[in-house]
């Protein structure tokens, strides 16, 4: 249950007076299962990368074409070869992305679940957390 509080943006001290612990287990918690990491993950997504990349490009095309420099010019293809790299990588990387976002949504589900489902229990959340962690760790190592 505490993750779900920690992904939903609660403060550490909230979610340590929820679940009847110190805040100093919740930060271990937080720094040893990579809480931190997976609610970036959630609110920073793949498409919303693409389109920062994307805007990036457009902007150093624009700049280069409002200028006469001859090294902006000369360095543009540089600069585009590495960002457009990036996009691919993160196309490759589409399916853990995709999965991090669908547990996510499937987690908040559970968790609203919960409140009237009394076969959702916290130790029914607690394994399937620690399968959908394995499964990710072991995704992205595949990547790697």
């Amino acid at each position: 249950m505490a993750r779900l509080y920690f992904m939903r943006g609660e403060t550490q001290k909230s979610i340590a007076n929820k679940v009847g612990v110190t805040e100093k287990t919740v930060s271990r918690w937080v720094d040893k299962e990579g809480w931190a990491e997976k609610r970036a993950a959630e609110n920073i997504t793949r498409p919303e990368l693409v389109n920062k990349l994307l805007i990036t490009i457009n902007k150093l095309i624009e700049q280069v074409n409002e200028s006469d420099d001859p090294d902006l010019i000369s360095g543009l293809g540089d600069k585009l070869s590495k960002l457009s790299t990036t996009i691919e990588k993160l196309d490759k990387k589409a399916n853990v992305v995709d999965a991090i976002e669908v547990f996510m949504a499937f987690g908040k589900w559970m968790q609203y679940r919960s409140s009237f489902d009394s076969e959702i229990t916290p130790e029914l959340l607690k394994a399937i957390n620690k399968y959908q962690d394995l499964y990710i760790s072991e995704q992205i190592s595949k990547k790697s």
